[in-house]
């Protein structure tokens, strides 16, 4: 609830009233005036209350009074009024309902009771309450009130003083909050500050807002009061601590700096008050030397004092924690000051309290960073962070060095003080080693002993520890910085390197001095500071005996090693890398490259403050526990050494530092290598597989002694060192040169001390140069060099051990550079391949035997691996293999050679690999060895195509040398295949090998080799010469086809035995004659495709068309013969050969012209027994390199006449082999059936269908008559043939589905094709249209009578639903369900009629007619027939074809063209409507209704079509339409129904159409013809026969029945036919008279009575239709008179 609600409002004023009311009754004896200021008061309340609306405005108003009561309470002096009253004003106080006049005279109130020492703690409660609540108190009364704080702070009581305290630094605070707050309120308004004057005095306050300006004037006295001087402003003080004050000093400047950092009034105190005002605190902690002025000495004033000494440190820390920017100068003075308190001679306490401040400056690097550019980089300036460095060093070894005063327990190590927990031991002094402090955070002790007087006794090692977090702090600080830095300016960098791959990366030019500026500045700071924190580090270090502490000392010192690698500054990181190195060793270890470091370095004594501080050396007498005991790697054996733990941790760090940090070693890599090396020796660790070292045993007996300890550590340290040369790939090239040379120098010492002597040798260099080099694969060729140049070295070793190493390290380098993967591939860098195989070569240049067996294991690893890319080696190689050769088995040896070594052979040993493989294939003892030479061949092949060049050059320039010695010696040439060019050879000798495999008797061998001839055709054959194919088409193909036709025709029928007991045959394969198929159709199907893709190639030779003929001869004769596998196959060839592009002119080529006709090019299906698939589109990966090779013979040769002549030729030669197939194929058996034909099955026939559209593209032009009636025959044929049972279920769809068989499908392709083709062909094609549509209908009439096939008997599929069909008795034949492919052909027709119906051709040859004829059958069965969706499909059709046909024939009506075509199509109607055939009983109600609609939509063609037009129809037909619509617009009514169904079985909308449509035509005034006029009146005269006929029948039926209501559509019938009359009424009525037949009049006027005979029926809605049936009668009450005719009525 806030202060300023109506509820507390309320309570306020209660709480008033209540207090006053207490307050009277306690004064009403002894202090009457008391209680009468208390009763007005109330009053005063009450009135205040009544007149004001906004109650704590006027009460804040009226404060004085209202508070008066109260202050004259207090004014008593008794201890129980005086407490109500402080209570009372503090309630007021809180409301803020306080004026600046009633403050002042509280806290004048408040003054008095604290000079008569009452209520203390009451009235700092009331102050602080008054001071937080509100900010009406300033100036004067705000220092009186601060006073006031201050005296109670100084009295007797010890709880008044501690709550004063509190106070006070509460006051403080609030009076810095209250500026702050001012501040914000006015930040946004900029003021003009009034200049200020050089040397401003105090009084410039004027300038400052009133919040700040009592901050200020506070401020200014704590100043004056911490020196002993008068405030200013806080008048009547008393007394003051200067502790106190420099607390509240350091809370204001730590918790306001910003304050200070604002206003210059502020600054300025703190230049002018505050700094001097530290320096001369400090004077006697400068002065005083510890020892020098003894207690005797009489001005203790000298003497540092603890409590202040600390207070100003922390005064200090704040200022140059916030103000170092202000207060350049003083820092620097403040610095070295601190600098100074760490010296030796200062008291412990003070030491102590300097290093915990120096701490707090450590872990704020970015300070240290300004430390080093505003002092150290400034000429004539204290070098103050190289002293701050250099002077914890000296602290850390002041520890060591002089023995504390008074503290003789450090003097010399107790006994066992290793044992004690972690510490630092050096030469007898132990210093035990504490927790300080959070890493990174300076959190002191003795800086926050504010309650301590005298100078606390510090405990040992304190000292120690904070130093050693400092040291730790300011490497982690610094490092953690400047990489940061580093790390941004990478990233830019490589940002920038992205974007523009190709330039260098500069900065922009401002940046780049910014950069420069920033490195000098990191690489001044890392100057200044290394050599004091390298002499501090390595001194703990050698210390140490604390794990931890160790490792937090060894990765400073790597962090430090990496930061100067980094700034590129060479001796300080060598130094700290010394440092690690000479850790990781045992003590005194001779090792020349780390003592040559070590002199250079010592050699430079560090002078740090006048001291001389040497890098001091191990002290060996360190307690550590010992975890090894090896043997040194020193040329002479000097006993043995030991490892520590620590130097095994030291040894981890070094391997560390080489891992991460690899990239900034330089050269520093020989001092981490040669270490490693020793280290690793006095391990035992000895080089494995690939170079990585495992412990092993010593070879030197037993002196390596290893601890358990070390040895669970040496499998992760050989991982390490293995993961570090693994890391080499990430370093850049300079520093990989580097670390190779170093490793190169190591390894020649290593060969240096192992010459002479058999001792085991160090193979740590060689192994590492091994397993660097196979992970630097990617830039192998940079170091390759001097890489293997040593190891060729290592390989001429004396000693065997180092040597096989050598040879192990080179090989595995050799075979690894030719197995990576490089990128450019070695194929394409023939300059690298020989430089990786150089090697290989240079070993043979060792004698040494074990080379050798290690170069032919290479070599032989080498052809495994790499055999195909071996080039330029090979000469090396083959010699190597001669040996390998003599080992092996034939066949193996020649497989090596073909699939590793062709394509580094001579040419010339070509032909003689083609033989023997040849020779390998024929023999037969082993079937395997056959198939894969088989194999070989190929790859031969493959070989020859790829180097199809190189080979034909080297072969002819053989050739040339080859005729050239012939002449000399006067021999002819002899060759086989002669004339044909040396490259042909080769090949032919090829085929001729591949074609006697061919025939071979074993049919997986004619497989192979079949396909592996024709492959190689196909893949190759474009290498040839063009009279060369001469030879293959005429020597090899055709020779081949006729030895395979005539073996497969003359095979063995007999059945083969499953072959040698255990391999089963397949039962498609079991007979010689069926494997011999199986070559037959691989053997045609490879000529075929050869044909096809050679086609251009093969046309220019001369004898192209004879050759053709024997490929169609082929085909035919396989297509024929008894085998369904051969059969059919050769169809797959028939289409292959025609699937060729004519090279006809570009405007017309065939694939355009197909597609134009919408039939793709490809029509032909892949052949498989389950009928369709998707057509197989041939991909010929080889397309480039053919163009690369004979780019000619692939382009069409130029469109010339006789081409184009020659070309029609070949297809005509095409159709007639076809229709010989065809009409072979299809002919029906003659004789009876018993003797049972080859019957050809469904995928032959639908291939050889399908082919027929791809070949007619080419003959069309010429395509007659003639061959269309050919055409028809075979298509009726191939639809004609059955199937054998046991194939149906795969052909047939089941009975249920109206599918096509694939088959179906493809006559119907063909003829659409030849319609199409009509369609856009010249004129004289259009003859054809009618003997199309002559084989459509005959399809068409399949749906009711399926065709016969010779005198088979078949059984329809429909009744031989499939469980009928036994599918083992194979003599059955099951005709195909023809309706969907008759439904089909149907909406073909109509399709086709669509498009034709106007032609001549179809005009003359009474095409509709025919339709017509065709449909009455389906028509005329209607539910008899085999499928109800067969005549609605019919009755569909007929309404299409009808509603274009018709306007056709009424415009021909005149010619007589369609005289015949009417009376069929009046009986095609009247079968149709009237059908004979009854529904079937399971037909529902809703299908008849169905039904009923399609013979209403016959009954609306003839109202819409014929009809209107009966003057354009014969008046017989019209009179047949009429009768018809009389006799359907009378009821049928079929007896079988029951009464329900009655309802709708009648056809009632049937006949109400019927009809209407009579009515329609009898609205007879838009008569325009007297033939119009006829049909109206013969339509009338048959309404009004109806109506009366129904009227009387109705009468008849009312009377019959009684009561019983009639049927519901008798009631329905009579009520259309007097809706009917009445409608007639009406027309007659709007008629002239002239226009009806007086017979009409008769007939409408005899209605009339038997109208009056309804008038007594039983149903009301007959008789309100007969209401209006009556009506119209009125007008024929007296006749019409006739007027005079002129044209109007």
């Amino acid at each position: 609830m806030s202060t300023s609600s109506p509820e507390a409002v309320k309570k306020l004023l209660e709480n008033m009233q209540t207090d006053l009311r207490s307050l009277s009754m306690e004064c009403k004896k002894k202090f009457p005036p008391v209680k009468e200021a208390a009763e007005s008061g109330i009053v005063k309340i009450k009135t205040i209350a009544a007149r004001n609306t906004d109650i704590l405005a006027a009460l804040k108003e009226n404060s004085s009074e209202v508070v008066q009561p109260f202050l004259m309470g207090c004014g008593t002096k008794e201890p129980k009024i005086t407490q109500l009253c402080l209570a009372a004003i503090q309630r007021l106080m809180s409301h803020e309902v306080v004026s600046e006049a009633a403050a002042g005279n509280i806290i004048n109130m408040l003054w008095q009771l604290m000079e008569n020492g009452l209520e203390e703690l009451k009235l700092l409660q009331t102050v602080l309450v008054l001071l937080t609540t509100n900010t009406v108190v300033h100036d004067e009364v705000l220092s009186k009130a601060i006073v006031l704080c201050f005296r109670l702070h100084f009295t007797k009581d010890n709880i008044t003083n501690n709550t004063a305290a509190a106070t006070v630094r509460q006051v403080v605070t609030v009076v810095f909050e209250r500026m702050v707050a001012e501040d914000e309120r006015f930040k946004g308004i900029v003021e003009q500050p009034p200049p200020v004057q050089g040397n401003t005095n105090r009084r410039s306050v004027s300038t400052l807002r009133p919040s700040a300006k009592d901050a200020y004037m506070l401020f200014q006295d704590l100043c004056q009061l911490v020196n002993a001087d008068a405030p200013y402003w806080l008048v009547g003080m008393t007394e003051m601590t200067r502790t106190f004050g420099l607390e509240l000093l350091e809370s204001v400047l730590n918790d306001f700096p910003g304050v200070f950092l604002q206003h210059q009034e502020f600054s300025f105190l703190l230049k002018e008050r505050v700094c001097p005002l530290v320096i001369k605190l400090f004077s006697p902690n400068i002065k005083f030397r510890q020892g020098s002025s003894s207690a005797a000495s009489p001005a203790p004033v000298e003497k540092p004092y603890f409590p202040i000494c600390m207070r100003l440190l922390r005064v200090v820390s704040v200022l140059i924690k916030h103000f170092y920017s202000l207060l350049v100068t003083e820092c620097e003075i403040f610095l070295s000051l601190l600098v100074k308190f760490l010296d030796g001679e200062k008291p412990q306490w003070l030491r102590a309290v300097a290093v915990e401040s120096v701490h707090r400056l450590c872990v704020q690097p970015h300070l240290l960073r300004s430390f080093c550019q505003s002092y150290d980089m400034k000429q004539h300036s204290t070098k103050v962070f190289r002293d701050i460095v250099n002077a914890l060093g000296s602290f850390i070894q002041s520890l060591f060095i002089v023995p504390n005063v008074g503290n003789a327990a450090a003097v010399s190590a107790p006994a066992g003080g290793s044992g004690l927990g972690a510490a630092f031991e050096y030469r007898g002094t132990w210093i035990p080693l504490m927790t300080v402090s959070v890493q990174g955070s300076a959190k002191a002790t003795y800086l926050e002993m504010l309650d301590k007087v005298e100078p606390p006794s510090i405990p040992e090692g304190y000292a120690m520890s904070v130093a050693f977090s400092a040291l730790l702090d300011l490497v982690r600080g610094i490092t953690s910085m400047i990489e940061r830095e580093l790390a941004v300016e990478e990233e830019a960098a490589a940002e920038f390197r992205e974007a523009h791959p190709d330039q260098e990366w500069k900065p922009q030019p401002g940046e780049n001095d910014q950069r420069e500026r920033a490195h000098l500045v990191w690489e001044e700071m890392v100057s200044a500071c290394w050599c004091g924190l390298l002499a501090a580090l390595s001194l703990l270090l050698d210390a140490s005996t604390d794990e931890t502490a160790t490792e937090n000392i060894l990765k400073a010192e790597l962090t430090m090693a990496s930061l100067c690698g980094r700034l590129g500054l060479v001796t300080p990181r060598d130094a700290f890398i010394t440092a690690i190195c000479k850790a990781s060793l045992p003590p005194h270890y001779a090792l020349t490259v780390l003592s040559s470091n070590t002199a250079n370095l010592s050699s430079k004594a560090y002078s740090i403050q006048g001291q001389s501080v040497q890098i001091i050396s191990p002290s060996s007498e360190s307690h550590q526990q010992v975890v090894a005991v090896g043997q040194p790697l020193t040329a002479q054996p000097q006993g043995t050494v030991v490892l520590t733990a620590k130097n095994i941790q030291c040894m981890r760090t070094l391997l560390n530092l080489a891992h991460c940090h690899g990239a900034v070693l330089g050269t520093s890599w020989q001092l981490v290598l040669a270490t490693l090396q020793h280290l690793v020796w006095i391990l035992g660790l000895k080089p494995g597989v690939g170079g990585a070292l495992k412990p092993g045993r010593a070879v030197e007996g037993p002196s390596t002694v290893l601890t358990t300890a070390v040895m669970t550590d040496l499998p992760v340290i050989s991982n390490i060192l293995s993961r570090l040369f693994e890391s080499s790939q990430y370093l850049d090239d300079v520093s990989l040169h580097h670390l190779i040379n170093a490793l190169c120098s190591l390894s020649l010492e290593a060969m240096e001390m192992a010459y002479g002597n058999n001792k085991e040798p160090s193979l740590f260099a060689v192994a590492k140069l091994l397993e660097t080099g196979l992970v630097n694969m990617d830039r192998i060729e940079i170091l390759w060099r001097p890489l293997t140049g040593h190891l060729l070295e290592v390989c001429q070793h004396p000693n065997s051990r180092m040597r096989e190493w050598g040879a192990e390290a080179l090989t595995a380098l050799i075979k690894a550079g030719l197995a990576y993967k490089h990128d450019p591939p070695l194929a394409q860098n023939q300059r690298l391949q020989l430089l990786l195989l150089n090697p290989l070569k240079e070993l043979s240049n060792v004698l040494h035997a074990d080379i050798r067996q290690k170069q032919l294991e290479c070599v032989l690893q080498i052809l495994q691996s790499q055999g195909d890319s071996l080039g330029p080696g090979w000469p090396l190689v083959l010699g190597v293999i001669g040996a390998i050769r003599n080992d092996q088995g034939a066949p193996c040896c020649l497989q090596l050679v073909v699939t590793d070594f062709l394509p580094t052979m001579p040419c010339t040993c070509l032909q003689i690999v083609v033989d023997v493989a040849g020779s390998f294939g024929l023999q037969n003892q082993e079937l395997n060895i056959s198939l894969t030479s088989i194999g070989l061949l190929w790859n031969i092949s493959d070989y020859f195509f790829q180097r199809g060049e190189a080979i034909t050059q080297e072969l002819e320039r053989e050739e040339e040398a080859l005729q050239k010695q012939a002449q000399e010696r006067g021999e002819t040439l002899n060759r086989p295949f002669h004339p044909a060019p040396p490259f042909d050879c080769l090949w032919l000798c090829l085929y001729a090998k591949l074609g006697e495999l061919c025939v071979d008797p074993r049919p997986a061998v004619r497989k192979s080799a079949g396909q592996t001839l024709f492959s190689t055709i196909a893949a190759h054959g474009t290498l040839l010469q063009q009279p060369t194919w001469h030879i293959v088409v005429w020597k090899v193909l055709f020779q081949l086809l006729d030895c395979v036709r005539t073996s497969s025709t003359t095979a063995d029928k007999e059945k083969i035995e499953s072959g040698g007991g255990n391999i089963l045959i397949h039962h498609s394969r079991d007979t010689a004659e069926k494997q011999w198929a199986e070559t037959w159709v691989l053997t045609l199907a490879g000529v075929a495709r050869i044909f096809n893709t050679r086609r251009y190639l093969l046309q220019q030779l001369g004898d192209f068309f004879e050759a053709w003929e024997v490929l169609l001869n082929h085909i035919q004769s396989a297509a024929l013969s008894k085998n369904n596998e051969v059969s059919l196959a050769a169809l797959k060839s028939f289409q292959e050969i025609l699937q060729i592009v004519t090279p006809v002119k570009d405007s017309d080529k065939a694939g355009d012209a197909l597609a134009a006709m919408g039939v793709p090019p490809v029509l032909i299906d892949p052949l498989s027994a389950s009928g369709p698939g998707r057509p197989l589109v041939r991909s010929d990966s080889l397309v480039e390199r053919l163009t690369r090779y004979n780019g000619a013979e692939l382009q069409a040769p130029p469109p010339g006449e006789e081409s184009a002549l020659e070309d029609s030729a070949l297809w005509w030669s095409a159709w007639n082999t076809w229709y010989r197939t065809g009409t072979d194929s299809t002919r029906p058996p003659s004789g009876p059936t018993e003797k049972l034909s080859f019957i050809p099955s469904q995928p032959f026939l639908t291939a050889l269908i399908q082919i027929f559209p791809a070949l007619y593209q080419h003959i069309k032009a010429n395509f007659s008559m003639e061959d269309l009636k050919k055409l028809g025959v075979i298509l009726h044929g191939a639809v004609s043939v059955p199937i054998s049972s046991d194939a149906s279920p795969f052909i047939l769809p089941s009975y249920t589905e109206a599918v096509l068989t694939s088959l179906q499908e493809a006559v119907l392709t063909a003829l659409d094709v030849l319609q199409k083709a009509i369609c856009v062909g010249p004129e004289n094609l259009q003859v054809m249209y009618p003997a199309i549509f002559e084989q459509l209908l005959l399809f068409v009439e399949f749906s009711c009578k399926p065709p016969q096939y010779g005198r088979m008997e078949t059984k329809h599929v429909a009744n031989a639903k499939y469980n009928q069909i036994q599918l083992f008795a194979p003599a059955e034949w099951v005709a195909l369900n023809y309706v969907p492919f008759a439904e089909r052909s149907l909406e073909v027709v109509v399709d086709l009629y669509h498009k034709t119906a106007c032609h001549k051709a179809v005009i003359n040859e009474k095409v509709l007619q025919n339709i017509i004829k065709t449909l009455r059958m389906p028509l005329g069965l209607k539910y008899a027939c085999p499928s109800e969706s067969t005549w609605k499909l019919a009755v569909s059709s007929l309404l299409k074809v009808l509603s274009i046909g018709l306007p056709v024939a009424r415009q021909h009506a005149s010619s007589g063209k369609f005289d015949t075509m009417w009376p069929e199509l009046a009986n095609a109607f009247e079968d149709f409507l009237f059908t004979k055939s009854t529904p079937p009983d399971n037909l529902s109600i809703q299908e008849f209704q169905k039904n009923e609609a399609i013979d209403v939509e016959v009954v609306q063609l003839i109202s819409t079509e014929i009809l209107p037009f009966a003057n354009f129809i014969p008046k017989d037909f019209v009179g047949q339409i009429m009768t018809m619509l009389n006799k359907g617009s009378i009821h049928s009514q079929s007896p079988s129904f029951t009464e329900a169904e009655i309802d709708v079985r009648m056809r009632e909308d049937f006949s109400k159409v019927c009809f209407e449509t009579l009515l329609q035509f009898s609205f007879s005034n838009k008569v325009s013809t007297p033939q119009e006029g006829y049909i109206s009146r013969m339509a009338l005269s048959v309404l009004l026969k109806r109506s009366q006929d129904v009227l009387r029948r109705y009468v008849e039926d009312e009377r019959l029945s009684g009561r019983c209501p009639l049927p519901r559509q008798q009631v329905t019938e009579i009520i259309f036919v007097l809706k009917a009359i009445s409608t007639l009424m009406d027309s007659l009525k709007k008629t002239q008279p002239e226009n009806v037949d007086g017979n009409t009049w008769a007939q409408v006027i005899a209605l009339y009575p038997t109208l009056v005979e309804c008038i007594t029926c039983s149903s009301s809605e007959v008789s309100s239709a007969l209401k209006e049936a009556l009506g119209p009668f009125k007008d024929f009450m007296q006749p019409p008179v006739s007027k005079v005719q002129n044209g109007e009525s």
